[in-house]
């Protein structure tokens, strides 16, 4: 049998749920390289509005989905701190397109993934993280404030349900098919 592989990313701020996203999904148990967050983290990362967060991924974190028995979709975590951006480049290498979890409480540390997919035309659809609780802002306000294309996906998913995590990722495979030659 000829399998295929399909991989994507998962990224996003520091505290924006990737390492919850790929475990709630992933049909296998998740390679995590969570740590706990030591004193020499102390103003190097930024937890305002996540002051409850003990620990954080510093290297990846790694899932996998069966589609068909000939097609299995791996998903690839990114660390969220900039100390850890150097690795994005090799996470990213191969991927047909990215989830950016976007957590609403923290806007800005969205712009970096934003920006890093952006420069390097790697198709992604931006993921509203609904696990902080409700949130106070419309499709509208949150697409001005990330200053997203009209053609990206903005979407609305808990990064903890299965189910949602799910029609995120069917949601990235159909846009990134999207950018495929005709014919493909």
């Amino acid at each position: 049998m000829d399998r295929r592989s399909i991989k994507v990313v998962v990224a996003g701020g520091f505290g924006a749920g990737k390492t919850t996203f790929v475990g709630s999904v992933s049909e296998i148990p998740p390679l995590t390289t969570e740590e706990v967050l030591t004193q020499a983290s102390v103003g190097v990362d930024d937890v305002t509005g996540v002051d409850d967060k003990t620990r954080t991924t510093v290297a990846l974190d790694f899932g996998r989905i069966t589609i068909t028995p000939d097609v299995v979709l791996y998903m690839f975590g990114t660390p969220g701190q900039d100390r850890f951006w150097f690795m994005w480049d090799e996470l990213a290498q191969g991927a047909i397109g990215a989830i950016v979890l976007v957590d609403t409480r923290r806007l800005g540390a969205s712009f970096p993934a934003i920006d890093y997919f952006e420069r390097r035309r790697i198709p992604f659809v931006a993921a509203v993280n609904r696990f902080f609780g409700e949130c106070l802002y419309t499709e509208e306000e949150i697409r001005s404030a990330l200053e997203l294309q009209p053609s990206v996906p903005l979407l609305w998913c808990d990064a903890r349900d299965r189910a949602s995590t799910k029609q995120a990722l069917i949601q990235l495979v159909r846009h990134a098919m999207s950018y495929l030659p005709v014919g493909s």
